[in-house]
C-alpha cells in the first residue's frame, strides 16, 4: 500500500511544544516566530524532516503557516482548509485565521501594537515572501529578524532529512534530452546578459536533467540544489549517497555533482549577473550573493515555462497514463456500485480497493497523492485524508467524493468523480449538475491567444454563482510529466496571470461544499491545444482544452433536465469517446456497467 491510515498529529501535543517555543524565544529576547509549511526547495509537499507547522500545531493542509507570539498564536489558513484545521488543531492554543483575507502584517500590526523583533529561518521563506510582510509592517515597529531555525532547536525526535535514491528518466519520454534543454536555456541566459541561473525547485531539477527520485511521498523528485552556467554547464548540489555510477553516467561530463555543503561556497565564487528567482528561492540564497558582492538579477526559475510546456512525447504518454488509469478506475466505480448499496464498506475500503484496480496495471510507480474518499460530511473537507479515526461506514445515500490519481513513468494522472450510493437529495443533485455545467464549460471553451487562466476561472463558477453557490479553491492546476500532481505556473483561477499554450496540462475540477452534509467535485485533465478552424470565424489562431481523462461521469448526480442542449451533446460525445476507448479494455461484468454508464443522455 503507497496510502497508510494512522492519525500523523494529535491536538494535545501543541501546547507543550508551543510552550517550548515560547520559551526558547523569551530566552532570546524575540516576540515572536514565523512557522511556515514549507523547506528550503519550496515544494507543495515536505518530508517528515521538515513537517514543523504539523508538528508544532497538528494542522496537516498542503498550505499554511503560523505566526507564534508570546500570548496568540495564529493559525493562517485558506478556504480549503477551515473545517480540517479546526478538527487537527487544539484552538484553545492556537488560533485559526483566515488567510489570505486576514494578511500576516496587519494581523502582527493588531497583536503586537508595541512593536517587536520577529524571527524567521531565511531558508525557509522566499525573498518575495518576506518582501510583502515587511512592506504591510512599514512603521509599526514590528521587524524581521533572520535566525536559526528554533523548531529545530526544540524538536528532539525530528526525523532525518530524505535519503531517496535519484534515478535516470528516459530521455525518449521527455521528448528532450538533457544536454537539449540545458543548451537552449544556456542561450537564452546568454541573450539576457546573465553568467547562470540558481536552481531550488526539485521539479525543475528533475526537469532539466531528466532524473526522478523518491524524496517526498507521492511526487517522484529529488531534493537537490543546482546552478545552470551559461555555457550548458549544471552543477549539481545532492547528497552523494543519493548518486549511483548509472545516475553518473545518465548525467554525463557537463554536470558537475557536488555535496550539498560546496553549495554556499560555490554561490560565493560566481561571477555575476546571476539570476534568482525571488518568488521560490530561499531569502538565505540572496543573502549570500549579496554578501560576497555577486550581482544578482531577478528574474523566473528558467524552467518553469519550458517543463508546463509539454512536448509531444510527454503528451503522448499522459494519454497512455490516462487510458490506463481509466481502465483501474471503471473497475473501481464498477465494484463500488455493487458494494456501496449493502451499506458495509468504509472510507478505508474505498482507498484500498482503487489503489489496488490501480496496481493491477503491473506499472504503476505510486499514487500521486493521498486518495480524497470522503463520504457525507467528511466529504466537504476539501483536502480530507481519511484516517483510522475518521473512518465513517458508508451508508446508503450518502454522497461520496473520490479524488485521486496515479503516477506511472509516462504520466501523472489526477481525477474526481462524485459517486450516489442511493437516493440523491435534490440541493446535492442541483449542485452537483451546476459543477458538471461549469466543468462542461471549461472543456468547451475556446480562446484567443494571450489568454490566461484567470480569464477562464470564472466561466467554471458561473452556474453556481447564479444559484448564489461557489467554492474556495481554484478551478485548475497545472500537472507535471510523471513529476508533481501540483505544477506552476499555469492556473485555473482567478489570480493567475500566466498565458495558457499549447502542451500545457491543467486540472479541470469545480465544487460545491455543504460543510457537515456532502461535498461534490468533478474533475477531469485537460491539455491546452490548438483549436480546429470554425467555419466562418476571424483567420486569428485560437487554442482549447482537449481532454485526457477518460471516465464516465455519474448519470445519478445528473438533473439531465437542466443541461442545455450543447451540455448535452458535450456530455454524450464525452461519454461515446469514453465507450470508443477503454471497451476493447474492459471485459465481463464491468464491461455492461461501462455501456450502461455511457449511455446518451
Amino acid at each position: 500500500m503507497f496510502q497508510t491510515f494512522t492519525t500523523p498529529t494529535r491536538p494535545g501535543d501543541g501546547p507543550p511544544r508551543l510552550a517550548d517555543l515560547r520559551a526558547a524565544l523569551a530566552d532570546a529576547g524575540l516576540a515572536g516566530f514565523l512557522v511556515p509549511r514549507a523547506d528550503a526547495h519550496q515544494g507543495e509537499y515536505v518530508a517528515p524532516h521538515d513537517a514543523r507547522l504539523a508538528w508544532l500545531t497538528g494542522f496537516t493542509g498542503s498550505a499554511g503557516f503560523a505566526i507564534v507570539l508570546a500570548d496568540v498564536a495564529g493559525v493562517f489558513v485558506d478556504g480549503r482548509y477551515r473545517v480540517q484545521v479546526q478538527a487537527e488543531v487544539d484552538t484553545r492554543a492556537f488560533t485559526p485565521v483566515n488567510w489570505p483575507e486576514v494578511k500576516p502584517a496587519d494581523w502582527l500590526r493588531a497583536h503586537l501594537p508595541q512593536g517587536g523583533r520577529l524571527a524567521f529561518d531565511p531558508w525557509l521563506h522566499t525573498a518575495d515572501d518576506i518582501a510583502r510582510i515587511e512592506a504591510g509592517l512599514q512603521g509599526s515597529g514590528i521587524t524581521l529578524q533572520p535566525s536559526h531555525n528554533f523548531i529545530d532547536a526544540i524538536w528532539p525526535d525530528q526525523p532525518p532529512p530524505p535519503q531517496g535514491a535519484a534515478l535516470p528518466h528516459p530521455d525518449a519520454l521527455a521528448g528532450l534530452s538533457a544536454a537539449q534543454k540545458t543548451a537552449q536555456l544556456a542561450d537564452a541566459l546568454r541573450a539576457e546578459g546573465q553568467r547562470a541561473a540558481i536552481l531550488t525547485l526539485p521539479d525543475s531539477i528533475c526537469w532539466l536533467l531528466n532524473i526522478r527520485g523518491h524524496d517526498i511521498a507521492h511526487n517522484p523528485v529529488v531534493q537537490a540544489f543546482a546552478i545552470l552556467h551559461d555555457d550548458a554547464r549544471v552543477t549539481l548540489f545532492i547528497d552523494p549517497a543519493k548518486v549511483d555510477v548509472a545516475l553518473r553516467d545518465h548525467l554525463g561530463e557537463t554536470v558537475e555533482i557536488c555535496a550539498p555543503d560546496a553549495f554556499l561556497p560555490r554561490l560565493r565564487a560566481l561571477t555575476g549577473p546571476v539570476r534568482v528567482d525571488r518568488a521560490s528561492a530561499p531569502l538565505a540564497i540572496l543573502h549570500e550573493l549579496d554578501d560576497a558582492g555577486v550581482s544578482v538579477i531577478r528574474g523566473p526559475d528558467p524552467c518553469i515555462l519550458p517543463k508546463a510546456r509539454k512536448t509531444p512525447a510527454e503528451i503522448a504518454g499522459a494519454r497512455a497514463a490516462h487510458l490506463r488509469d481509466a481502465v483501474a478506475m471503471i473497475g473501481f466505480l464498477h465494484w463500488f456500485d455493487t458494494q456501496a448499496p449493502t451499506g458495509t464498506l468504509t472510507e478505508i475500503d474505498l482507498v484500498r480497493r482503487l489503489e489496488e484496480f490501480r496496481t493491477r496495471s503491473g506499472v504503476l510507480r505510486d499514487i500521486s497523492f493521498d486518495t480524497i474518499a470522503g463520504s457525507g460530511p467528511n466529504g466537504a473537507i476539501v483536502h480530507y485524508r481519511v484516517t483510522e479515526a475518521s473512518n465513517r461506514t458508508i451508508r446508503p445515500g450518502d454522497i461520496v467524493l473520490i479524488d485521486s490519481g496515479g503516477q506511472y513513468v509516462d504520466g501523472t494522472t489526477d481525477i474526481t468523480r462524485t459517486l450516489a450510493t442511493g437516493p440523491v437529495p435534490p440541493e446535492a443533485r442541483a449542485a452537483a449538475t451546476r459543477v458538471l455545467q461549469g466543468l462542461i464549460a471549461i472543456s468547451r471553451i475556446r480562446w484567443p491567444q494571450g489568454v490566461t487562466g484567470g480569464h477562464l476561472d470564472a466561466l467554471a463558477r458561473a452556474p453556481l454563482w447564479m444559484a448564489g453557490q461557489d467554492y474556495d479553491h481554484g478551478t485548475g492546476h497545472g500537472v507535471g510529466a510523471y513529476l508533481s500532481v501540483h505544477e506552476g505556473p499555469q492556473r485555473l483561477s482567478r489570480v493567475s496571470d500566466v498565458v495558457l499554450e499549447p502542451g500545457m496540462i491543467l486540472s479541470n475540477e469545480p465544487g460545491y461544499y455543504r460543510e457537515g452534509a456532502f461535498g461534490i467535485r468533478l474533475e477531469n485533465l485537460v491539455v491546452v491545444a490548438e483549436a480546429p478552424i470554425v467555419a466562418g470565424g476571424d483567420a486569428r489562431a485560437m487554442l482549447c482544452f482537449d481532454t485526457l481523462t477518460l471516465v464516465p461521469f455519474d448519470r445519478r448526480m445528473i438533473d439531465a433536465a437542466e443541461l442545455t442542449q450543447g451540455e448535452r451533446s458535450w456530455l454524450n460525445t464525452y461519454h461515446a469517446g469514453v465507450l470508443d476507448a477503454l471497451k476493447s479494455r474492459i471485459t465481463g461484468d464491468a464491461l455492461a456497467w461501462l455501456h450502461a454508464a455511457c449511455a446518451p443522455i
